[in-house]
């Protein structure tokens, strides 16, 4: 008896993802290959593939070329790669690519990120349903046809030259000399931190680096390489303090983004390296002629973000959540930059494409050029006290809405529904978000107050209202 593949458990709405030999297997992986190149009708074109370091993302890797090449594609296979290498590869090279990773998700996962030329993502509105129903297609009837011309496959190290360029957009050969202690969690930042912020390749920066976890291993022996969970970070907060460290950057599995640690142990929120990196490229943007450089920002990230894009003369572009979203409107307003709470930050300079090593260049800069300690400056762009993002698992998320609502949408306040809806007080002393999960019946809560009295006061009323 055939098989009736659907693959909608594991095509989500930006990538992939799914369990190892479940619902990701190298038979559905080389349907998809085919699929993505008559999708994107690349017959004939150059495809990127790589890999993190999950024991699965090699045999994956092949078995996408195969479907590829089937269908007329030529393959360059970029091997272990963290998913910025595939941005820069794609960027660089103009070439379509797809990188095997499941990001922070546990090691039984993984899973695909996919671009097309110029590091153009493809999502669920850009061309990924259509490449889950031809690869359906192609697995039901059991046979991917071949194209007139099979393509080649090759091999290509981009290492050296996703080092090169950024090491050219951000200078920390004047920096002064910093000691930071990076967490790659066993995931990619242990092959791209040696590389870029080390000597392994390039010419020796003024960094002394403490590696934590750089042994790239799929199994995540140590802790899940998933920064944004408190506890994954608590390794890195004792070494920061324990040597003396001036700063902490931990990566998540891919090392497409990046957390930051003060001297202290502290986190320092997204918001204000958000806030820290925009500075930066406002100003340099400014340089080069630029009269009011764009910066993108979700609508979660600190009220300061807005203020501080104001203040330093540049156009704050408030979107919704999510790197599809983000991405597209980067590209739309010409923004020189955007940033995230989750630890997202999108560089004009990397074809509007999220990379956490750039970030984390950006901070070490930042610090780098100044006498102070990281507590000081993260603490200018932190004036306002946020909750963090509160879940709370509901039967009736919308009757839970509609309560808040009633208690919260009346006079000096103002409503929005950009992404769920955001309260503001006409004041300015606070403001909170709820949005639904698209996945899971939780309902999140992000808010944020002029004190910490407010906000908690706040967040106890909000979260009555929600629970109840």
């Amino acid at each position: 008896m055939s098989k009736s593949f659907d693959l909608s458990a594991s095509f989500k709405a930006y990538d992939v993802r799914g369990i190892v030999g479940e619902s990701i297997t190298c038979e559905i992986v080389e349907a998809v290959g085919a699929a993505f190149v008559d999708v994107l009708q690349l017959t004939g074109a150059t495809i990127l593939v790589g890999g993190d370091m999950r024991p699965s993302s090699p045999e994956f890797s092949n078995a996408f070329a195969q479907g590829a090449t089937r269908r007329g594609a030529d393959v360059v296979l970029l091997d272990l790669i963290s998913t910025d290498e595939l941005y820069y590869a794609s960027g660089t090279l103009d070439a379509a690519g797809v990188t095997f990773t499941a990001s922070h998700n546990p090691a039984e996962y993984n899973g695909m990120k996919m671009c097309r030329p110029g590091a153009v993502p493809v999502s669920s509105e850009t061309g990924l349903v259509q490449i889950q129903a031809l690869a359906e297609r192609y697995l039901n009837t059991g046979e991917i046809p071949a194209a007139e011309r099979t393509g080649t496959i090759g091999v290509r190290d981009v290492l050296r030259g996703y080092a090169e360029y950024l090491r050219s957009l951000v200078d920390l050969s004047g920096s002064r000399p910093l000691k930071v202690v990076v967490d790659a969690g066993n995931g990619m930042g242990g092959l791209t931190t040696p590389a870029v912020l080390g000597d392994s390749l390039l010419s020796k920066l003024p960094l002394n680096i403490v590696p934590l976890y750089f042994e790239l291993d799929g199994s995540f022996p140590n802790h899940p390489a998933n920064p944004l969970e408190p506890e994954n970070l608590r390794d890195l907060q004792a070494a920061v303090v324990s040597t003396q460290a001036d700063i902490g950057i931990a990566f998540d599995g891919d090392a497409d983004r990046c957390f930051v640690i003060d001297e202290l142990g502290n986190p320092v929120s997204p918001s204000a390296v958000t806030a820290m990196v925009a500075r930066r490229e406002i100003v340099r943007a400014q340089a080069e002629g630029v009269s009011a450089p764009v910066v993108i920002h979700n609508l979660i990230t600190s009220r300061a973000v807005p203020e501080l894009i104001e203040r330093l003369g540049g156009r704050p572009v408030r979107t919704r959540v999510g790197h599809s979203f983000i991405k597209a409107v980067m590209a739309e307003e010409g923004a020189v930059f955007g940033g995230e709470h989750s630890a997202h930050y999108y560089f004009k300079d990397f074809w509007n494409a999220d990379t956490g090593m750039l970030a984390a260049m950006h901070v070490l800069a930042a610090l780098g050029e100044q006498p102070g300690p990281l507590s000081d400056l993260a603490r200018e762009y932190e004036p306002y006290f946020a909750s963090g993002e509160i879940n709370s698992r509901l039967e009736d998320v919308p009757a839970a809405v509609a309560r808040v609502r009633e208690e919260f949408g009346n006079d000096g306040v103002t409503v929005d529904e950009l992404d769920g809806l955001t309260f503001t007080a006409d004041d300015g002393s606070w403001w909170f978000n709820l949005r639904a999960s698209n996945t899971e019946p939780y309902l999140r809560l992000n808010a944020e107050a002029v004190d910490r009295q407010v906000l908690e006061t706040l967040t106890e009323q909000v979260l009555a209202q929600v629970r109840q």
